[in-house]
């Protein structure tokens, strides 16, 4: 089997085009994956969809993709977090388009766009603002609401590590939204601590198997979201 594994993240993001969805991995910092996104920013693709839990803190990460003006709209749960001044800004000027999801319901439409499903019923969101304009239908006498399936052109995702045919483990909890958005996507691309040959990962402890990750990418000492932020660092 050919190697997934590329040399950089500008490696491995150069055919990200203008336009695409963009899924990012991560709950807060955990499991954001920085590089990839600071990369992204180099790289010059605009008018993006990104598809994430939150919208970032500071002015790295993701709060500095949006920053940056490369986002036309987000698809996300937790659009303003703590630190987060980005993003208020640019919605509140009309800068930016926001489809806020519950973030159960996000997670089940990635899933079930990797799965092949086209969309589903639930019980989320039923009565409130976020149901206007969707289909409902009742069962059992309960009333649920139709929502779509999500797949992505490309999946930004950190793990911990990977081996070079792209199967990958995640440190905990930071392994967040990363094996659906992997399976969402048409191209997932991974950076992890640790890259090792095939056979070193004992099989068993997989999460997200080779088939599902088209590159792996190096990055030994990620960042910390929350660390930059305190620094008051600004990317670029």
């Amino acid at each position: 089997m050919i190697s997934k594994q590329v040399s950089s993240p500008a490696e491995a993001l150069a055919d990200v085009f203008d336009g695409a969805v963009v899924m990012v991995s991560g709950f807060g910092e955990a499991g954001s994956p920085i590089e990839l996104i600071h990369a992204l920013i180099d790289q010059g693709a605009k008018d993006l969809t990104v598809v994430s839990n939150n919208c970032g803190s500071g002015e790295v990460g993701l709060a500095a993709l949006l920053k940056a003006g490369r986002v036309r709209k987000v698809v996300c749960s937790f659009p303003r977090t703590a630190n987060s001044t980005v993003f208020p800004d640019l919605y509140h000027s009309g800068k930016i388009e926001l489809e806020l999801v519950p973030q159960g319901t996000l997670a089940e439409r990635i899933r079930a766009g990797g799965a092949g499903i086209p969309a589903f019923f639930t019980p989320a969101a039923v009565g409130t603002p976020l149901a206007e304009g969707k289909e409902s239908r009742e069962f059992d006498g309960k009333t649920y609401l139709m929502e779509r399936g999500l797949k992505a052109d490309f999946a930004l995702i950190k793990g911990k590590t990977a081996d070079t045919h792209g199967n990958v483990i995640f440190n905990k909890t930071a392994r967040n939204f990363g094996p659906i958005m992997a399976m969402g996507s048409n191209t997932a691309i991974v950076q992890v601590e640790d890259v090792v040959e095939p056979g070193q990962i004992d099989p068993e402890i997989v999460v997200s198997p080779g088939i599902f990750v088209d590159r792996v990418v190096q990055v030994a000492q990620p960042a910390h979201e929350s660390e930059l932020v305190a620094a008051g660092v600004s990317y670029p």
